[in-house]
């Protein structure tokens, strides 16, 4: 269990970056981060562009890792590199550490996309399993959304506060975001050499 009041809490965010033009694959990036915003650790997997294989890519990252103390997992979404739906429960089974996935926006139409998409039902059936998302306003003002396992709604509330500095993004999923993105150019480069 998470201690919320924890001072050297640990979370693990986890962001990704693709181009379909580039490649067919996602760069899926894990930045482990202190409640006090220090940077204590990080990796990289890669996962198939459309295609059914990001639940083990996450779990994939955590072992690469080989760390005890992270405390709770923070994932970029539950859809990501174009329909590849990420299993939570199948991720919190496996590692048994709490995990929280956050979105921005309200989403509308995903289920109607899903279907018109090879293995839909599987797709579906994932994406259901997760369950509903949940409102929460963090302490910068900003609205967000999130699926929890694990926490409950106030534990998330306040571990999220922990992480955002301003805006909405936590910085571990910004950090993640931008070190995904940045080798993705990287290796763009490098084909382009």
């Amino acid at each position: 269990m998470v201690s919320i009041f924890k001072k050297g809490i640990r979370c693990l965010g986890i962001a990704e970056s693709f181009s379909q033009k580039l490649w067919n694959r996602s760069i899926l990036a894990g930045v482990v981060m202190r409640s006090d915003l220090i940077i204590d650790g990080a990796a990289f997997t890669t996962i198939e562009v459309g295609g059914l294989d990001s639940t083990e890519g996450i779990i994939r990252l955590f072992k690469k890792l080989k760390r005890k103390d992270i405390n709770f997992l923070l994932i970029n979404g539950t859809i990501i590199a174009l329909y590849n739906v990420i299993d939570l429960n199948a991720i919190y089974e496996e590692l048994r550490i709490p995990l929280v996935s956050v979105t921005y926006e309200e989403s509308r139409g995903i289920e109607d996309n899903l279907r018109k998409l090879p293995l839909a039902e599987r797709r579906l059936e994932i994406y259901k399993r997760n369950g509903g998302r949940e409102e929460v306003v963090l302490k910068t003002g900003y609205k967000i959304f999130v699926r929890r396992i694990g926490l409950n709604l106030m534990e998330v509330r306040l571990l999220l506060n922990k992480f955002v500095r301003e805006g909405a993004i936590p910085e571990p999923l910004r950090v993640a975001k931008l070190i995904a993105r940045a080798a993705l150019t990287g290796l763009a480069g490098a084909l382009n050499e």
